[in-house]
């Protein structure tokens, strides 16, 4: 009697009716009638049936000793594959379950290499998969485009990655902000739930300062940025719990990042002038096991002049399109020192990050490397706001 040994996939579980589900409306091929949930669409010629009839009489998934990893789901056509895996990573407007992206990784060897060259670091693939890939540095070639819906009623802005090239689509919601007053300072509190915009709240990523004229800004993160890195003092202290980001390492404020505008002593009319300044955000998963001198230099940027229109009468920047309405808001940044040193395009023209008025309350985001989307938000919201020593 030959020995049979079955797939880690019992009848009925979670991980099953999604790959189903998923292999049901990717493909258009329906299951025959009378199979459980789990089964997969049965494959043609002698050896598929074979392993067929092997399996019949069985519960679940049951292989012949001689068939190895090579089982009727190594078997699936790599393009399914990979449609399986691009759905449950892009579909959704949500996170997707982390349980259900890696459960493909754990079906077989061929399926484990399939999502690997799939879900990969938003630097490589183009898109932001999990929580994490919020805080790792965009794609180096070209940028990510997202937009900001800004609520007035609550001074709320929601931070969306688009779906498609219009900006009137949902789009995948990614992070949200709500604005504080402490006094003659303010601040923004930046979640990645939208209904709990709190410091105490477990989906808590990290807060915005101002000082009280509203020209400079302190960044902090929820998570370190390196192993023995101390918590800022300033600002609102509270009962930290963010853990959706990176559960292994403590929760508080740890400053990575300053944003400045210049003062405009002679009050001529003209844009907005900026500096940023930032600690690079890690690449991979373990920055809590960084120090200080691990990382190279900071990233500094610098927004890029504009140019006067004689025929309009204002000053104007190529936004390619992506930007609609003239607004002091508007900005483009470039870097301030040589580019090469950021691992990107050695243009000094090319923009990393720029942000402009499409709408009354929408607004459009487009950011790469090497800055992140938690980075790239926050230097963003710091455009809202008045500033009267700057314009």
């Amino acid at each position: 009697m030959s020995r049979r040994r079955s797939l880690p996939l019992r009848k009925g579980s979670s991980c099953s009716t999604s790959f189903s589900t998923a292999c049901s409306f990717s493909s258009g091929v329906t299951e025959p009638a009378g199979r459980d949930s789990g089964a997969v669409v049965p494959f043609h010629g002698k050896e598929g049936q074979e392993e067929e009839e092997r399996g019949k009489g069985g519960e679940g998934f049951v292989l012949g000793a001689a068939g190895g990893e090579e089982d009727r789901w190594s078997r699936l056509l790599p393009d399914l594959l990979g449609e399986i895996v691009r759905r449950l990573e892009s579909s959704e407007d949500q996170w997707p379950l982390r349980k259900n992206v890696v459960a493909c990784a754990c079906v077989c060897k061929r399926w484990r290499e399939i999502t690997q060259g799939i879900v990969r670091p938003p630097r490589e693939s183009g898109m932001i998969t999990f929580p994490s890939s919020l805080k790792q540095p965009g794609p180096r070639d070209s940028p990510l485009q997202c937009f900001i819906r800004r609520n007035r009623k609550n001074s709320t802005f929601y931070l969306y990655l688009g779906l498609t090239q219009t900006i009137m689509d949902k789009g995948k919601f990614l992070l949200a902000a709500r604005r504080y007053r402490h006094g003659a300072h303010t601040e923004y509190v930046i979640s990645l739930n939208a209904d709990n915009l709190s410091q105490g709240s477990s989906a808590y990523v990290g807060k915005l300062s101002s000082d009280f004229l509203g020209t400079k800004f302190t960044i902090c993160d929820s998570q370190p940025p390196f192993s023995g890195a101390k918590a800022s003092s300033s600002g609102v202290r509270g009962c930290f719990s963010s853990k959706r980001i990176s559960p292994q390492v403590p929760s508080g404020n740890f400053e990575i990042g300053q944003v400045s505008y210049k003062f405009n002593v002679l009050k001529s009319r003209g844009p907005r002038r900026m500096a940023c300044t930032l600690r690079r955000q890690s690449t991979g998963v373990d920055a809590e096991k960084e120090s200080p001198s691990s990382g190279a230099d900071p990233v500094v940027l610098r927004n890029k002049s504009p140019r006067w229109h004689e025929h309009l009468q204002c000053w104007c920047l190529n936004f390619h399109g992506r930007v609609t309405v003239a607004s002091v808001k508007n900005f483009q940044l470039v870097a301030a020192a040589d580019p090469a040193s950021l691992g990107g395009p050695g243009d000094d023209e090319t923009v990393l990050l720029q942000f402009g008025k499409v709408g009354d309350d929408v607004f459009t985001m487009d950011y790469r490397h090497p800055l992140s989307a938690f980075q790239a938000f926050a230097i963003s919201l710091t455009s809202f706001g008045t500033k009267l020593a700057c314009e």
